[in-house]
């Protein structure tokens, strides 16, 4: 078993592999009918806890924007995204609402903000003191979390167009169920079509965005729209059957750091959960919830892979350690040898969709709980 670089001394760590990245972001943009350009990388909650500084520098040079949720995290990706081609800086969105103090600085830094209500029109027109300030317009088309309902959006939209300070850069609205209701979303889909024509016949022609991974992945794209990349971008698809056009990006390893032979009716972890039927060789490997790992899993099935095999976990997940079963393992292990908690090792793997569902979530959340304990690698640049 190949081991990675310059590791031994991590108990905990993520490899992040650029080169997926950047060929899940061509995959986007193919979907999308218009390349790279056509792509909204979404990198918020430090890049879906990939590490925003890590996957800007990898996609700079191969998207058409970036996507956060807020102001520091705008920030944060200005300062890693110049691309060598020209030092120019891809368009920043900010896809939440804006606190009222963030407002000065997203207009200094030139940030494009979302826009729902008349309020934030003119909080935004009020900051800029004659500076130009793009905004996107977005509309609720069935979401419920922001945007103009339908009946408001024309005199949002006039209130910008009639700003000597604001511009539109583009009008967007969100799918909220892409990846579940496929008759609700060809239907908002709809609904989001006819009201942004009945708009652009009213202003004049302005560029949209609506598909989230799901909608790129399963549901056809107005040719060069762009499209928001949020969790394809990592190699993981929010829906069955179009994992093979993508790669995940990251693998989550730790180390083994003790092995001990137990006997039959011993119990092991808090609680007592778990008894051994029979006697057991169980290792301790150095991660548990305080790196992320969650808790829920306990008592779920769930495994970790060491020597490319499954290994159970025993008992409950505890904030350091995580004990498994190594009983079964033709090779012996011993401490330092890796284990995958979530990805790939030899042919066997680990994926989000399967930890999420024994935790009783969603990918996004495994990913996002990654917490800094867990050291980020860049295996590939």
């Amino acid at each position: 078993m190949q081991e990675s670089p310059n590791t031994e001394m991590l108990r905990c760590w993520a490899e992040i592999d650029g080169a997926a990245l950047r060929h899940n972001a061509r995959a986007a943009g193919a979907l999308a009918g218009g390349g790279p350009e056509c792509v909204m990388a979404v990198v918020k909650a430090d890049a879906y806890g990939h590490r925003l500084p890590l996957v800007t520098r990898a996609l700079k040079e191969e998207i058409g924007s970036f996507a956060v949720a807020a102001l520091t995290e705008a920030l944060a990706v200005k300062l890693h995204a110049a691309r060598a081609r020209d030092g120019s800086i891809p368009p920043i969105y900010i896809l939440s609402p804006a606190l009222p103090a963030e407002i000065p600085d997203i207009v200094h830094h030139g940030f494009i903000p979302a826009i729902s209500t008349m309020d934030e029109v003119h909080r935004f027109a009020a900051a800029a003191h004659g500076k130009s300030c793009a905004v996107h317009v977005v509309l609720d088309t069935g979401m419920g979390r922001m945007g103009a309902l339908p009946g408001d959006a024309a005199a949002v939209l006039r209130a910008v167009k009639d700003s000597p300070v604001l511009t539109l850069d583009s009008v967007s609205s969100h799918f909220p169920s892409s990846d579940e209701d496929r008759e609700f979303t060809a239907r908002q889909e709809q609904d989001f079509r006819r009201l942004t024509a009945a708009l652009q016949a009213e202003f004049g022609p302005f560029r949209t965005h609506i598909a989230n991974s799901a909608a790129i992945l399963h549901y056809p794209r107005p040719p060069l729209e762009t499209v928001r990349a949020g969790l394809m971008l990592y190699g993981i698809c929010p829906l069955n059957g179009y994992t093979s056009s993508l790669r995940p990006a990251l693998t989550w390893k730790t180390r083994i750091t003790l092995i001990r032979e137990l006997p039959a009716g011993w119990t092991i972890s808090y609680g007592r959960t778990f008894t051994t039927p029979h006697p057991m060789t169980v290792a301790a490997i150095a991660a548990g919830y305080g790196d992320g790992y969650p808790r829920h899993v306990s008592g779920k099935g769930a495994a970790v892979l060491v020597h490319g095999q499954r290994c159970p976990i025993l008992g409950r997940v505890t904030m350091d350690q995580i004990l498994i079963d190594v009983s079964a393992l033709p090779q012996p292990p011993a401490p330092g040898h890796e284990a995958v908690l979530l990805g790939l090792q030899g042919t066997a793997s680990i994926t989000p969709h399967e930890l999420a569902s024994q935790a009783s979530t969603i990918p996004w959340h495994i990913y996002t709980g990654i917490t800094d304990r867990t050291e980020r690698l860049f295996t590939t640049e």
